[in-house]
């Protein structure tokens, strides 16, 4: 049986603020250390960055960064520039808390300020994107009042308000991408050269 050939992608190593927690979220699922994820992890990367990604810009971030010559993986080198790049233009943000109060109220229709845990579920399994079981059952942990079994959502919206420094801030400080590593995306090709920027 011929031996499957590695596809050879640079290392890459962070040296800034961004690249650095980008890298450290890759780093975790990274279980061979040679800087490469399964493409289904990016996903669960990008939600561990305080990314709110639709499935849609999921199958797009790896569209855009999966190793072409080895379908499946991720590599570093490809990833941390483009999502870089992707959260100093805040892409894939979460939400406000103006846009989540407006929701909410939007779906309680007799304005008493909370949602039957029923109405929630159907909303949250059922309606537009869906979550998946594991995701709702994490979100209930917090969203449900367990005195009342109802998610009293202006409540719910300020715990998940209350959040430490985000990788967006980050990127928001960061005035330039990484200078020694550029990563060109052509249509559907990606190419890694490095070269210095003068």
């Amino acid at each position: 049986m011929a031996k499957k050939e590695e596809v050879k992608v640079p290392h890459v190593v962070p040296d800034t603020d961004l690249e650095k927690k980008i890298a450290e979220a890759f780093e975790v699922f990274d279980h061979s250390g040679k800087q490469v994820v399964d493409v289904r992890e990016i996903g669960t990367i990008l939600r561990s960055l305080g990314c709110c990604p639709t499935e849609a810009e999921i199958q797009e971030v790896i569209l855009r960064t999966e190793n072409k010559e080895a379908t499946g993986n991720v590599p570093l080198a490809y990833f941390m520039p483009y999502m870089a790049k992707a959260m100093m233009e805040h892409r894939f943000y979460p939400a406000s808390a103006e846009v989540l109060l407006a929701s909410f109220r939007y779906f309680d229709t007799e304005g008493r300020g909370f949602l039957t845990k029923e109405r929630f579920t159907k909303l949250m399994l059922e309606e537009g994107e869906p979550f998946t079981q594991e995701e709702f059952d994490e979100m209930m942990q917090t969203a449900l009042d367990p005195v009342t079994d109802t998610v009293m959502y202006e409540y719910y919206i300020n715990q998940l308000m209350v959040t430490p420094k985000t990788v967006y801030d980050i990127a928001d400080v960061e005035v330039f991408p990484r200078r020694d590593l550029i990563v060109h995306y052509v249509e559907d090709e990606v190419s890694v050269t490095a070269e210095q920027l003068k």
